[in-house]
């Protein structure tokens, strides 16, 4: 089983939203994809996906988009971003997956190797933000990440545990925040997360920190091929 892991892949949702908008190097962005995705990944193989995959305002929009995903190999791991307006009903987004595929909402899920689990996050604000309404939604995804770890834990049971984030839990070259406090309090062992695009790409950090590997997979940052994390899971 090899593990991968993608995100931002803003399908139209039924809508007239020509991706090209944000740089030529958008155009027939999800053909780029899927020709990787099919030359890579099989059946066993695993594809997480944070976040932001379409457009789409309601769940009957989103069908289309999300039947394409599912057409491709591999068991797809959904977390909802901060675009995925069409999901509402966590209910109803998981009865869209055929068998073996899964949608994430501060919960987590056994993959035999290793458990993933996750949560959307939030703009990093400081300690000193107040009662702003995004200090109060941070707070909130701060609850909902740790619901989300401690399901995990108690699920792997030793195993690595993989935590997908929509928001980068911190930034390059800046210090600790609460979520990357609350990742390593349950040692996780991977952090895949997307948002960042165009110049943001650069504030996304790649690498090992206090014994985490963190992963930017915003689909434009990784040049719209899948990026291969098994070996940052299973030694």
């Amino acid at each position: 089983m090899r593990i991968y892991a993608i995100g931002d892949l803003h399908l139209p949702g039924g809508q007239e939203k020509p991706m090209e908008v944000f740089g030529a190097h958008w155009e027939n962005h999800f053909e780029k994809i899927r020709a990787d995705w099919e030359s890579r990944v099989e059946e066993n193989d695993v594809v997480l996906l944070p976040g932001d995959t379409s457009w789409a305002m309601s769940m009957e929009d989103a069908k289309d988009d999300i039947a394409r995903i599912m057409a491709l190999p591999g068991r797809k791991m959904l977390l909802r971003g901060n675009h995925d307006y069409w999901w509402s009903s966590l209910t109803r987004v998981r009865m869209l997956l055929p068998e073996g595929n899964r949608a994430i909402q501060n919960d987590a899920f056994d993959l035999g190797d290793f458990v993933v689990c996750g949560s959307r996050g939030w703009l990093l604000v400081s300690e000193n933000a107040g009662e702003s309404q995004d200090k109060k939604v941070f707070e909130r995804e701060k609850i909902r990440l740790e619901l989300s770890l401690q399901d995990a834990e108690k699920k792997a049971q030793g195993k690595p545990i993989v935590c997908m984030m929509h928001y980068p839990p911190f930034l390059s070259g800046e210090g600790d925040t609460d979520f990357t406090r609350l990742l390593e309090k349950y040692r996780v062992k991977l952090c895949v997360y997307g948002h960042l695009h165009s110049d943001g790409v650069k504030m996304g950090f790649n690498g090992e920190r206090n014994g985490i590997q963190y992963r930017l997979v915003s689909c434009d940052a990784l040049d719209f091929r899948l990026l291969d994390v098994t070996d940052c899971v299973i030694e």
